[in-house]
């Protein structure tokens, strides 16, 4: 096994080749939903305010992935993130980044139509919105909020506001709502959404994650099938978590992230940051590599790249959910950023 490297050669490469071309930056561990496969009802321990990066160190660390680490995609992420006071002003200053990385955003939708306009004059691109049901009753009991016609207002206002493609993001659970498969695809048809459905992972905060009672990557198809022509997508795939297909023959497309059953990790080009100042080199790491202590204490840019890039080179070859001695890490997925 060769060391991991020293100078700065302008990538996050892991030992097995692969290159982090995509960062996902939380802002907030907190949200405004209480999502029964996320959080317990009562919320969680938030992290105190000194322990969150400031405005302008979360713009300093997407700087150095940008201009020292090759990182070409940024993604704001959280808890959610539309919660966090400086968002507008955080995209308007990674957008001004040269060279500019492509910038989305991944939230609950709620409060989404009122700031989407900001957000686009800011610079940014696109978003995804998490949305598992359209029955108002079921998003109620799902998130432990009355709030569906927000995160739908939401969807229209960053369309409205030329976020495009408005991505959906559903998770389908056994017994709760694996049945609106079709629906969710009609509606996101009807509105010119690109929907995604993503297998059910193992990060709540409750460690109750039961493989029994995710649904599929095959039995969402099996269902979607039920009803739509489904061909496979010619595009090529690239470092995609999503495996696409055409519906009807196109151009509408469907998405299916198999994060469980169909893992990608042979292909993962992503990189992460927590809202305290962690580098995560997967989602599923139960390991961690500091970058606010050295922030804080004085380092200079060429320093941060160095502890990036050994914290990437560590990156596993894969997952292991399927492993015996898989451990789910100690961060639920609302502290790490999806």
């Amino acid at each position: 096994m060769t060391a991991a490297p020293t100078t700065n050669d302008g990538v996050l490469v892991d030992r097995y080749g692969r290159v982090a071309r995509d960062l996902r930056v939380s802002l907030t561990d907190k949200c405004n939903l209480r999502c029964t496969y996320c959080m317990p009802a009562e919320g969680l321990p938030w992290l105190a305010g000194p322990q969150l990066l400031t405005d302008d160190e979360i713009v300093r660390l997407v700087r150095v992935a940008v201009h020292r680490l090759g990182v070409t995609e940024v993604r704001f992420t959280g808890g959610e993130p539309l919660i966090r006071p400086g968002l507008v002003g955080i995209v308007s200053a990674v957008a001004a980044l040269e060279p500019r990385p492509r910038i989305s955003l991944t939230t609950n939708g709620i409060g989404l139509d009122r700031l989407a306009p900001a957000l686009r004059a800011a610079g940014l691109d696109r978003v995804n919105v998490s949305l598992d049901t359209l029955d108002r009753a079921r998003f109620a009991e799902l998130t432990r909020r009355d709030r569906l016609d927000d995160v739908l207002a939401g969807l229209a206002g960053a369309a409205a506001a030329g976020l495009t493609p408005v991505k959906v993001n559903a998770v389908l659970m056994r017994g709760v709502n694996e049945d609106e498969a079709p629906a969710l695809l009609r509606f996101a048809l009807a509105h010119g959404y690109e929907l995604r459905f993503i297998e059910q992972m193992p990060l709540d905060a409750q460690h109750g994650w039961d493989r029994a009672t995710m649904v599929t990557a095959e039995e969402i198809l099996t269902a979607l099938r039920a009803e739509f022509e489904l061909s496979a997508d010619p595009a090529e795939r690239g470092a995609a978590p999503a495996e696409t297909w055409l519906v009807g023959g196109g151009p509408a497309r469907v998405g299916v992230i198999g994060s469980v059953t169909r893992p990608f990790c042979g292909d993962c080009d992503r990189t992460r940051l927590t809202a305290d100042g962690q580098v995560r080199a997967c989602l599923f790491a139960t390991e961690e590599s500091d970058l606010r202590g050295a922030l804080r204490a004085g380092a200079d840019d060429a320093e941060l790249a160095r502890r990036w890039r050994a914290a990437m080179w560590g990156k596993r070859a894969g997952h292991g959910i399927d492993d015996p001695a898989f451990l789910q890490p100690a961060r639920p997925m609302s502290a790490i950023g999806g």
